[in-house]
């Protein structure tokens, strides 16, 4: 068990950061998570081991870090903000055993470091909001590296990603997580928890991989490509917000027997599957 090293001078850690110039960029949406207990609470609902090969997002402080550092023998963050590195360290303890991968998430290559590491990761962290959404979609392409992800999102995304079929938070982001990952919302988290505070609540989100997908498709790009398509004019019927893939998607509708004149949101996943396998037999 590795005790939390002290931190110098005994100030608040809002305080502290500040003196060392280390102001949070908004450009990169930093929100630091500051509170202990919120950080004990969703390394606790992660159900990591400690033999688990766990990687961090955007670990910031260390607050969510120096709790995994407890549980698991190595530990691997990736991190943008090559400033943070001395805190990070600090807070964390030299002894800790933990790489640092100073790189975009975005852009990050999680299947080849499952590859390196042997096996399926596990994904901890407290999502930058300003590219939770794509990062999201990242991670969905980056499947099979991952065994389950326990993230923070902005509450309102949160609700995206958990949303049922026919209510306006159901969208693309639902739609894609759904067939990947069985998904849980444990509980949210108040601005206070953060510095800076920000203006919205917050929601951590447990997802584990699905063995097998909920819907069967035959091309997963495409499967991608619909959804987001079928979505990117959802006042419109999905007749019209197809368009852009075919002048005229009524008759891959009307095989996949879904009604033309339905919008997306009331399609469920294994609908828009149907529809996938469709339009990917009609191109061969």
């Amino acid at each position: 068990m590795n005790p939390f090293p002290p931190f110098p001078s005994g100030l608040p850690l809002p305080t502290l950061v500040r003196q060392l110039g280390l102001i949070p960029r908004k450009g990169m949406g930093q929100n630091f998570l500051i509170d202990e207990n919120i950080s004990e609470k969703i390394v606790r609902h992660s159900q990591v081991q400690p033999d688990d090969r766990v990687v961090e997002i955007g670990p910031g402080l260390g607050s969510l870090t120096r709790h995994l550092s407890r549980v698991v023998k190595h530990l691997i963050v990736i991190e943008m903000d090559q400033r943070l590195l001395t805190v990070l360290r600090q807070r964390v303890g030299e002894d800790v055993s933990m790489t640092v991968e100073w790189a975009d998430a975005l852009q990050f290559d999680f299947l080849h470091l499952s590859q390196t590491l042997g096996g399926p990761i596990k994904i901890v962290a407290n999502l930058p909001y300003n590219i939770s959404s794509p990062l999201l979609v990242h991670l969905l392409d980056h499947r099979l590296a991952i065994d389950t992800m326990t993230l923070m999102f902005q509450k309102e995304v949160a609700q995206r990603i958990t949303a049922p079929p026919g209510g306006r938070d159901y969208g693309s982001l639902s739609v894609q997580t759904t067939q990947w990952m069985v998904v849980e919302s444990l509980f949210d988290v108040g601005p206070q928890a953060f510095y800076p505070v920000p203006k919205v609540q917050s929601t951590v989100v447990h997802m584990q991989r699905r063995s097998q997908p909920l819907a069967r498709v035959d091309d997963a790009t495409l499967f991608r490509q619909v959804v987001r398509t079928a979505f990117g004019q959802r006042r419109k019927t999905l007749t019209n917000a197809l368009k852009p893939m075919h002048p005229n998607p009524k008759s891959w509708l009307m095989t996949a027997d879904i009604d033309p004149s339905r919008r997306a949101e009331t399609l469920d996943c294994h609908e828009f599957a149907r529809l996938t396998n469709t339009i990917h037999a009609s191109k061969e």
